[in-house]
């Protein structure tokens, strides 16, 4: 059982199961400790398995599902669990109850969507590839398929590196300037030369709010500065460690 001050949610989510999964309350060692949720990782596949019972159970939903995550710009809109491998997508959309869609972090932003009304939700994986690329925009559109009106979806941002902590070289910028010039908005210098800070949470709510998201939240829960809470890609590659856990944002109906 994983106890619920391990588990955070959101007020704007009330009424739909969710959660954003924490580090803590899992299985797995070492560097994983303890709720990895992570497939991808190095970590014992068992322990990682037990993991993920775990979330499946808080939720009370049928089944976990997570995609193959690639960051790229696509949603899957569902109806049933998909059978055999994982479909190779960043963004889950479904009207069916007791699916539970989940997505993976360790920095990157991962998105909770719910139209209440129309009974239909979504969760996106949303890095600064995706977040260019087009997925939540992507989720926005599958979910309105199923059904929903953009303007009634609440999406609720979790943990994710925040500004302070998300140094980036001048290539970076320049990829997002060459997208739009506009963008230099969300970049500020940092104290090293020729680098800025990246506001990734402010973005990924720009480009929500852009595409017709009404109500949109951000926890403001900084991956890589909370170590005891989060797992950081970015934290263990200063550090030089061999791994990283992955956390876990889930919704269902």
């Amino acid at each position: 059982m994983i106890p619920n001050r391990s588990v955070i949610t959101s007020p704007a989510l009330s009424g739909v199961r969710h959660a954003f999964f924490t580090r803590e309350g899992g299985v797995s060692q070492g560097v994983y400790a303890s709720l990895n949720g992570g497939t991808g990782s190095k970590d014992d596949p068992e322990a990682v398995a037990e993991n993920r019972r775990r979330m499946t159970e808080h939720l009370g939903a049928t089944a976990l599902l997570v995609p193959y995550q690639v960051h790229s710009p696509f949603c899957l809109a569902l109806i049933q669990p998909w059978e055999g491998e994982r479909p190779k997508c960043d963004a889950l959309a479904t009207a069916t109850p007791g699916l539970a869609l989940g997505v993976t972090g360790a920095d990157c932003g991962m998105i909770l969507f719910a139209d209440k009304q129309a009974g239909v939700i979504g969760a996106a994986h949303a890095g600064w590839q995706g977040a260019l690329g087009g997925v939540l925009e992507s989720t926005l559109h599958s979910m309105e398929v199923l059904g929903a009106r953009r303007a009634d979806v609440s999406a609720v941002l979790g943990p994710t590196i925040g500004a302070k902590s998300y140094e980036t070289g001048p290539e970076f910028l320049a990829k997002f300037l060459a997208a739009d010039a506009a963008y230099a908005d969300f970049f500020t210098p940092s104290s090293r030369d020729g680098h800025n800070l990246f506001d990734l949470p402010r973005f990924i709510g720009d480009r929500l709010r852009a595409a017709g998201v009404r109500a949109f939240t951000d926890l403001s829960l900084d991956t890589y500065a909370e170590e005891t809470r989060f797992f950081s890609y970015r934290r263990t590659t200063h550090r030089g460690e061999p791994d990283y856990g992955r956390l876990i944002s889930a919704i269902v109906l």
